[in-house]
């Protein structure tokens, strides 16, 4: 089981999140969080720290880089059980982040707009988000990762059960979803690359060549 002690919680979707917040608080979790997210913690009266705190560097590049930092991606993907791992957080004094609660906007309608233009779409695609939810759930025998706000009971559930810990099981149907989930949110920007790589060839046959 994996006993939760630190979180980050950075939601698009921001339903029962702070109920869920709230919940798990009373087993004495710091919780790390970022922009709406974390105002919106902070207006229920719930502590934490800001990203940029805690790994002490601002986000950058109009919000592109926040949580792509040693000190967030190390503290997930360290093995607890590889001494090897504990020795190098050690070193660099990387602490092990045990839950991470992020969801991404969805692509869907962004990327049926016509009416938008590639660069305005690419804009959208979410790179941190991703990123964090593969690494969490690349380690989920250490990890709880939640992607999805349906799942705030069960974690909720085990946590109950367990003195704030989460089940092993647990945590691994939350890494199928998640990599489900980025699955998709994959297909979808390649579906939208690849038809805008066709539309581009199909242009390209009909433009006359001067003789």
């Amino acid at each position: 089981m994996a006993k939760i002690s630190k979180a980050l919680l950075s939601v698009s979707d921001k339903t029962g999140i702070v109920d869920f917040a709230r919940e798990i608080a009373k087993y004495n979790i710091q919780f790390i969080s970022t922009g709406g997210t974390a105002r919106l913690l902070r207006e229920n009266g719930l502590g934490l720290l800001d990203v940029s705190d805690y790994t002490g560097f601002p986000e950058m590049m109009d919000g592109r880089v926040k949580t792509l930092h040693p000190k967030i991606h190390g503290g997930l993907l360290g093995v607890r059980s590889n001494p090897e791992h504990l020795r190098e957080m050690d070193r660099y004094n990387i602490e092990s982040i045990d839950m991470i609660v992020v969801n991404v906007k969805n692509l869907d309608h962004t990327v049926d707009d016509d009416g938008r233009t590639c660069t305005e779409i690419m804009s959208r695609v979410d790179i941190g988000g991703i990123a964090l939810l593969r690494s969490a759930a690349k380690n989920f025998e250490s990890v709880t990762v939640i992607v999805d706000p349906t799942d705030y009971c069960t974690v909720i559930d085990d946590m109950r059960k367990n003195d704030g810990a989460v089940l092993t099981e647990t945590n691994l149907q939350l890494a199928v979803k998640v990599f489900e989930t980025t699955a998709e949110y994959d297909r979808l920007i390649s579906d939208y690359l690849r038809q805008k790589e066709l539309r581009s060839i199909a242009e390209k046959k009909y433009i006359e060549i001067p003789r």
